[in-house]
């Protein structure tokens, strides 16, 4: 499977930083090289976060047909639970060694992109609220949460890129964003050759914010092509680039490959917000990044149709 470098991911403190400016030299730093920088003093809350690992924990614990009740395949528009070996990162290999609960920006049934069948817009599922009363609360309260955060390094971000600050802002504020539940079991006596609990790949949007329990397994790849493994810092969120900014950037910014090993002897849990553009959002090579020396390498397109692109070769060989 590859040894693990010593390498260390960038840390930044965002206390540390007085404006954006500064903040955005930090994070650009980190966003050109290994693309994945941890991320403390981000302002939410550890009782929220305590909140939604125990939550997360419940509702995996729960009986297996009620979380197939909420199956993404019934469910659509990426929101529902996705079972054990049903979803494939590496589509190279066999099924990912993880179960998953994605919920998505919430919207009533009544708004007008719902009524309208835009894709991805759909009414996110729930457990039971009898079983899991707070579920659903502490999960939109923690979704807010990233989602704000997430704003906050797009400003920080967009000066490091020479655009105007609040650049992200008009096409990240109804996004394609999923807040993802995530559980692994511990690592079983064997795999599938190629097999583990999430194979390797890059994320699809623009930024992920991963907060991990301390079981560890998170491994990124480096450009020497070495894997290193994630640190686990009380507190902290893990923060890497997406392969649409990668693309708003025109390869400036990197999306690295990265994959999750199932720990031994124990379960794993961790909680992804991803934010992806909104689904008009015109993703297009930014005017400061690219020159004579670096060419635009990719045609214009929106969220939804390089979310669709990306979804769709993920779940394409779903049992």
């Amino acid at each position: 499977m590859g040894a693990l470098t010593s390498t260390t991911i960038p840390r930044v403190d965002l206390q540390h930083f007085a404006g954006n400016a500064a903040l955005g030299a930090a994070l650009g730093a980190a966003a050109r090289d290994t693309g994945f920088f941890v991320i403390v003093g981000h302002g939410i809350d550890a009782a929220l976060t305590a909140a939604v690992f125990a939550q997360s924990q419940a509702f995996f614990g729960s009986d297996a047909q009620s979380k197939a009740a909420l199956s993404i395949q019934r469910v659509g528009n990426n929101r529902g639970y996705v079972a054990l070996g049903e979803e494939r990162l590496n589509s190279a290999m066999p099924g990912d060694v993880k179960e998953a609960f994605n919920i998505g920006w919430d919207l009533p049934p009544t708004h007008p992109e719902i009524v309208a069948g835009k894709p991805f817009r759909g009414v996110n599922v729930w457990p039971d609220a009898q079983a899991l009363p707070q579920f659903r609360t502490t999960m939109l309260a923690y979704f807010d949460a990233c989602h704000a955060l997430g704003m906050k390094l797009h400003r920080a971000l967009s000066l490091e890129l020479g655009v105007a600050e609040d650049f992200f802002d008009d096409k990240l504020d109804e996004p394609l964003a999923t807040l993802r539940l995530l559980h692994y079991p511990p690592r079983p006596e064997r795999f599938e050759p190629g097999q583990i609990g999430a194979g390797e790949h890059t994320d699809y949007g623009n930024l992920t914010l991963l907060a991990t329990d301390d079981a560890g397994g998170l491994e990124v790849r480096t450009r020497a092509g070495e894997w290193l493994a994630a640190p686990n810092i009380p507190g902290a969120i893990i923060c890497n680039i997406g392969d649409c900014l990668m693309r708003w950037t025109n390869d400036v910014f990197v999306s690295t490959p990265h994959r999750v090993v199932n720990p031994v002897g124990r379960e794993r849990f961790s909680v992804a917000f991803f934010l992806d553009p909104n689904p008009d959002a015109v993703v297009a090579c930014l005017p400061t990044c690219t020159n004579a020396a670096r060419p635009v390498k990719y045609p214009p397109t929106t969220g939804a149709a390089y979310l669709k692109e990306r979804l769709d070769a993920t779940y394409a060989s779903r049992s």
